[in-house]
């Protein structure tokens, strides 16, 4: 699991939770990190927060989506979720999406989704709910 988030807090707080689940977690601050470790970690699923310096989530969404080894990685934005975020998101192949704040039981939730489903369309609350599917049903 990379987990990657621009806000210490935050990143602490979404890895704490999943691993308390028994997920390892590697973290990373912005896009260009999380493009760096990808292919050293190689996760099974990637967070990404929007809003980050240096490349932000849907650029690197983007990038690993264009990249042969990472173009399958199930990846999830965990930011605002606004209307902006959410469809370019989608064109940027982002499989899952869930609105800040969060409830750990959903970030849970939306990883295990992921992981066990491959690349699911998944969105969980936020502008634009009922797009796809919601991640608890």
């Amino acid at each position: 699991m990379l987990v990657v988030d621009d806000n210490k807090v935050i990143r602490q707080l979404i890895r704490v939770n999943l691993e308390l689940e028994g997920f390892e977690v590697v973290t990373a601050g912005d896009g260009v990190e999380c493009l760096d470790l990808v292919h050293r970690v190689r996760p099974d699923v990637i967070t990404l927060d929007v809003v980050m310096p240096r490349l932000d989530g849907l650029q690197t969404a983007t990038r690993l989506r264009s990249d042969p080894r990472t173009g399958q990685l199930p990846v999830a934005i965990i930011s605002a979720c606004t209307p902006f975020e959410v469809d370019h998101g989608v064109a940027a192949g982002v499989d899952a999406f869930l609105a800040k704040p969060f409830e750990p039981s959903e970030l849970v939730r939306l990883v295990r989704r992921l992981m066990e489903r491959g690349r699911p369309p998944v969105l969980d609350g936020g502008p634009g709910a009922g797009r796809a599917e919601s991640a608890a049903g």
